[in-house]
C-alpha cells in the first residue's frame, strides 16, 4: 500500500470514529461558517464540524489529485483540548499527524546540478 492509500485509510478511520461518537452531521454548517479566516474556523464552527466539512474533504481532494500533502501537519493538540473525551478519535488524529510528519529522504538534485 502506498503512502497516499495509507493516508486515505486514516481519513476513513477518522470519519468512522466520528460516526461512532455520533458527531458526524448529515447537514453542513451555515454557508457563512465557511468564510472564517481563523484557524480551524474556530469562530464559526465547532471542532468536529471543521474536521468533517473542511479538513476531510480537502485532504481527500488532495489525494484524488495526487497533489502534495501537507508536511507540517499538527491538528491533534487542538482536538485534545476541544474533544478530550473522544479518545479513539484523538488516537487516530495523532496517528494522522505522525504519518504526515514523517521524514522523507531529501530529493535528488536535478541532473547536472553541482
Amino acid at each position: 500500500m502506498d503512502f497516499h492509500q495509507q493516508i486515505r485509510q486514516r481519513l476513513f478511520a477518522v470519519e468512522q470514529a466520528m460516526r461512532v461518537l455520533s458527531i458526524w452531521q448529515a447537514q453542513p454548517p451555515a454557508r457563512d461558517a465557511f468564510d472564517s479566516v481563523e484557524p480551524f474556523c474556530i469562530d464559526t464552527m465547532r471542532p468536529e464540524q471543521w474536521l468533517q466539512w473542511i479538513l476531510l474533504p480537502r485532504m481527500h481532494a488532495l489525494l484524488d489529485q495526487r497533489a502534495p500533502l501537507p508536511r507540517r501537519f499538527v491538528i491533534a493538540p487542538y482536538f485534545e483540548e476541544a474533544l478530550p473525551q473522544a479518545t479513539e478519535l484523538l488516537t487516530l488524529l495523532q496517528q494522522l499527524d505522525a504519518a504526515l510528519n514523517i521524514d522523507l529522504p531529501p530529493e535528488s538534485p536535478p541532473a547536472g546540478a553541482n
